[in-house]
């Protein structure tokens, strides 16, 4: 290893420069206007591929925007990796909040600030690095190793999920790892071993067949924001209990070994809450705050509205009245059911007075990789080595339902590995990735290469 780390050290300028070349592609997979840079993108991807040393490269097409795909296997009777990213990044809208350009790449403090620095360019480009200083240094790879890089992942992967099908055989393997989360903290290399799963749905309610006066018809007309202000109070409970019935029935609970393991993580609570302007924080009672907001499931509204919007008064009493739900799930709930669930109660509940419409819309499942799945060692074992750090297992609240699928497909365990830091804005304006994080995100891989073909 010692001159694969030499390697490594000795062209930590070189990786910058050319990460860079990838963040200035405006790769935004949403936006029918940018398809032509994600054609460029894919082609990027495609060539830094082939540089790393990677065999059978190709760009395969979707019914979205295309995959790049490339692999190494000829180290016989060792395990064989599948590395997940994604070349998409999100919109960089409002861009006046923005210090600099999102695709025009700059260095400050220490970080590289551009959209898709962290959010996936910068992580999966650690992997590409990696391989190639065991190429540069040995001519071989001391495990097989495949890469499948998406174009779609901002955009929920649509077409990914047909795309594994299809391609189940090529992308066989025993492990799958992904870096596209978020480390605990600087300096607290992590394991994500659990992420939430997602469940969104709009609630739908209409009173009259038009805006009614309030003078000649209140009294009368049920008003539509008041019957769904009575539904909405009635989704969870004083002590933060989702009221739902059946919710929980499929929750797995937090073992003592988890709960005690999340319990040693220095959450600053107070300085959480400052950083928020939060006057206090709130949760379900009897979790932990890191349990709250990693380990269980979640019912928010997201939106509403009805009436009247604009200035000053007018005195109506709405036709309709809508709100946004979502339910961040953990590993085990079905987000079908879940939904059937939700609209099943608020169907039971809602005022008869006005009609009731619960328009389910998407989700995804969460993930859970077993606490005692031995390549979570080897995993701790790399990112020790390559950070000097001991290694935190923290879960992570938010939501990546391709995960699921894709160990789901392939029948591989799925192992989340992420360089990112909590505050680099991934999604928002300012996205940064540390380089520190960059560097021995790079030397980690290198090591875990080796440690995967430990027996």
């Amino acid at each position: 290893m010692d001159s694969i780390l030499s390697y490594i050290e000795n062209h930590k300028d070189a990786y910058v420069e050319e990460l860079k070349s990838l963040l200035r592609i405006p790769s935004i997979s949403s936006s029918p206007e940018h398809k032509p840079y994600m054609v460029e993108m894919a082609q990027v991807v495609e060539n830094e591929m082939q540089s790393a040393g990677l065999e059978n490269v190709k760009i395969i097409p979707t019914e979205g925007h295309s995959v790049v795909y490339g692999e190494w296997r000829h180290a016989e009777g060792k395990p064989t990796i599948l590395i997940y990213g994604h070349y998409d990044v999100m919109p960089v809208d409002p861009l006046e909040l923005w210090d600099s350009p999102p695709f025009e790449p700059e260095i400050r403090n220490n970080r590289l600030w551009a959209r898709g620095a962290a959010d996936d360019k910068g992580q999966f480009y650690i992997y590409f690095k990696a391989i190639e200083a065991w190429f540069a240094q040995h001519k071989t790879l001391p495990i097989n190793v495949k890469i499948v890089i998406e174009g779609e992942e901002e955009m929920g992967s649509v077409h990914f999920e047909d795309f594994l099908s299809k391609h189940k055989e090529m992308l066989a393997c025993d492990y799958i790892m992904i870096s596209d989360t978020a480390m605990f903290a600087e300096g607290f290399p992590s394991i994500t071993y659990g992420i939430r799963g997602l469940a969104t749905a709009q609630i739908n309610l209409k009173g009259t067949n038009s805006d009614m006066h309030s003078g000649s018809f209140g009294g009368l007309v049920k008003n539509p924001i008041h019957a769904l202000a009575e539904i909405i109070s009635q989704l969870k409970d004083e002590n933060g209990h989702i009221a739902v019935p059946g919710f929980y029935d499929d929750v797995l609970d937090i073992s003592e070994k988890e709960h005690l393991a999340l319990g040693k993580l220095p959450f600053d609570e107070e300085k959480f809450r400052t950083s928020i302007d939060a006057p206090k924080l709130y949760g379900e009672n009897g979790y932990t705050r890191l349990e709250q907001l990693w380990a269980r499931p979640t019912l928010d509204i997201n939106g509403i509205w009805g009436g009247y919007q604009g200035e000053g008064s007018k005195t109506v009493i709405p036709a309709e009245a809508h709100a946004k739900v979502s339910m961040r799930l953990v590993a085990n709930q079905n987000p079908e059911n879940v939904l059937q669930l939700l609209a099943d109660y608020i169907y039971t509940i809602a005022p008869k007075e006005v009609n009731v419409h619960v328009e389910l819309m998407h989700g995804g499942f969460g993930y859970l990789t077993p606490l005692d799945e031995p390549a979570l060692i080897k995993v701790e074992n790399a990112l020790k080595a390559g950070f000097g750090k001991d290694v935190a297992y923290i879960r992570e609240g938010g939501s990546i339902p391709i995960v699921q699928t894709m160990s789901d497909i392939l029948s591989a365990t799925a192992v989340l590995i992420g360089f990112g830091l909590p505050d680099e804005n991934a999604h928002a304006p300012n996205e940064n990735f540390d380089l520190t994080n960059f560097h021995n995100g790079i030397r980690s891989i290198a090591i875990l290469l080796k440690e995967m073909a430990t027996e």
